[in-house]
């Protein structure tokens, strides 16, 4: 596997569009359990309890659903200077420099060859939670206010691109990434990815489309402290007309346990629960999973259902 880069420190947020702004706002607060910490005109900032940063969910009014962009804060402003000297040094299409917003401030912004747009920076704006979400500890962002399926924190997502391999490039040359666990088909081509830039076992996980899009989005994914969070989730979005997907259960590749549903706009959202897993082993090596291991299904034997094959936001039309 590559050597660790570390120059990239963690993921940051995830600008998710959707078609029904209000629907999508009322699930990711009262339901999801997400705080809002800011609003402009076109987008809702998120973020959850533990969060540091002023938002690790922009949810953006749009015509369509899909992913916005997807950002990574740098680990310093030396750092910063260098992934973006690599990047304008590599062959992907860069957009440049870019005003923050409520959340951060100025960013570079670069595209994968498949039309995802991602952003670095370094200049953030960190949570200063109100007296009434103020924690009691002080090591605490925000208190748990027990809201919804009151998830702790970012924790990943997982795009969809035509070409594994080419994303996995693409990954390593901008944000110095390694591959944790990957899927090696029969066909010779990959089938999924998962990455880090840090000492978790992963931040991003990218998938082979089979729907015929570009560009689209699978999920985003929240952590819970404990399996007990997602079992309870479960009842929450049953009560609340929530479209389950699939789950609860527990992944074979990375041993998250996890609950994927539906927002009211149609993206895949998880809730997971991974242990706390992290890759402490600095010359760990990449697990490969066969195609033929894939079929067994998840680590107890569920098998994976259609949709989350080819299911991905914006639908195809």
């Amino acid at each position: 596997m590559q050597k660790p880069c570390f120059d990239v420190a963690h993921l940051g947020h995830v600008e998710i569009y959707t078609d029904k702004f209000d629907e999508s706002l009322d699930f990711y607060t009262r339901i999801y359990g997400l705080t809002e910490s800011g609003r402009d005109k076109n987008s809702a900032y998120l973020r959850a309890f533990d969060d540091y940063e002023f938002c690790t969910l922009k949810l953006t009014r749009h015509a369509t659903t899909g992913v916005g962009h997807i950002a990574y804060r740098a680990a310093s402003p030396e750092a910063l200077e260098r992934r973006v000297a690599a990047i304008e040094a590599s062959s992907y299409k860069t957009y440049g420099w870019r005003d923050g917003d409520q959340s951060h401030g100025p960013s570079f912004q670069f595209e994968d060859p498949f039309g995802h747009v991602f952003e670095l920076y370094w200049n953030t704006v960190k949570y200063k939670a109100p007296p009434e979400e103020k924690a009691a500890l002080k090591n605490i962002h925000q208190r748990y206010h027990g809201r919804g399926c009151c998830p702790r924190r970012l924790d990943h997502l997982n795009l969809l691109s035509s070409n594994v391999t080419e994303f996995r490039d693409f990954m390593i040359t901008c944000f110095g990434s390694r591959v944790t666990e990957q899927i090696q088909l029969d066909n010779g081509r990959l089938g999924g990815c998962w990455f880090t830039i840090n000492n978790k076992s992963y931040d991003l996980a990218c998938t082979e489309e089979r729907g015929g899009g570009t560009g689209r989005f699978h999920h985003i994914t929240y952590a819970t402290d404990q399996r007990e969070d997602i079992l309870r989730a479960a009842d929450i979005f049953l009560e609340n007309g929530v479209h389950i997907e699939t789950g609860p259960h527990k992944h074979a590749i990375q041993g998250t346990f996890f609950l994927y549903v539906w927002d009211p706009s149609g993206t895949r959202v998880e809730l997971a629960n991974s242990g706390a897993r992290l890759i402490m082993q600095p010359d760990w090596e990449t697990i490969t999973w066969t195609e033929n291991e894939r079929k067994k299904g998840q680590a107890w034997g569920l098998k994976t259902i259609e949709t989350f094959h080819t299911h991905g936001t914006p639908p195809i039309s």
